[in-house]
């Protein structure tokens, strides 16, 4: 099977998962990828001044990528089981490539409306510009490839499991990942655990976006091993998958 014909099918899929839901109700889906500006206005009523909103912004783009990422390769692959989506769509010749690339893409182009949102705010305030942005666009496409292959390696390892209980799982993971971690404030703050940053994707990716912006100073061997933690745990997800998924019986 070609590459082009991977892409393709990807496109369709996407556009099958997102388009009729966007076409239905827009407005509750622009409201939902917005969903990630609330902490905003609490950092801007209690903080007190000095860059605060600018680690916000920051936060707020990574969790608009993971969470979509993460509930996409929980909640939508269960719920393709449940009413035989997939069963539909693995008859087909179609690559499970295209197949999950389809389902965790169709929530991120929901999501691009808020990234512009928050790009252009952070551009305003004079920490976004085009030099930046060539870094910045990379560390939110690994941070949503890492949080959806996580997401697709719990629903396969999961499989059994009532799709109730994995979309309940799913938001709960979401706030663990996005208001725990250092994702909307700096890392700096926790002092000598830090370093546990790093090993979360979305802090991660965050702190490689302050770092971009001038609000973290990294070296350039802490940053290339922030980038490779990013992608070996990409790796290692997409391994474990393959390990226990099968697309269609032989």
């Amino acid at each position: 099977m070609g590459i082009n014909k991977i892409l393709k099918d990807t496109l369709i899929i996407a556009w099958i998962k997102s388009y009729p839901d966007f076409r239905r109700n827009p407005l509750w889906l622009m409201l939902l990828s917005m969903i990630n500006a609330i902490p905003l206005f609490f950092m801007l009523m209690f903080s007190s001044g000095g860059n605060v909103i600018v680690h916000g912004l920051i936060g707020a783009m990574i969790s608009s990528v993971a969470f979509a990422g993460l509930i996409a390769g929980i909640q939508d692959i269960s719920w393709d089981r449940y009413v035989k989506i997939r069963q539909i769509i693995v008859a087909m010749p179609v690559h499970p490539a295209s197949y999950a690339l389809g389902i965790a893409l169709a929530p991120l182009l929901i999501s691009i409306p808020s990234l512009i949102l928050f790009g252009a705010i952070t551009a305003f305030l004079g920490f976004l510009n085009l030099e930046i942005l060539v870094w910045i666009i990379p560390v939110l496409l690994t941070s949503w490839a890492a949080m959806s292959t996580m997401g697709f390696m719990i629903s396969t390892y999961l499989y059994k499991a009532n799709p109730m209980i994995l979309n309940n799982l799913s938001i709960l993971l979401g706030i663990a990942f996005i208001f725990i971690p250092p994702v909307y404030f700096s890392e700096v703050q926790l002092g000598g655990l830090s370093w546990i940053s790093i090993i979360i994707p979305t802090s991660n990716a965050a702190g490689l976006l302050r770092s971009y912006v001038g609000l973290l100073p990294l070296s350039t061997e802490m940053a290339i091993i922030r980038w490779a933690v990013l992608i070996v745990m990409t790796l290692v997800f997409i391994t474990l998958i393959s390990l226990k998924s099968k697309w269609r019986e032989d």
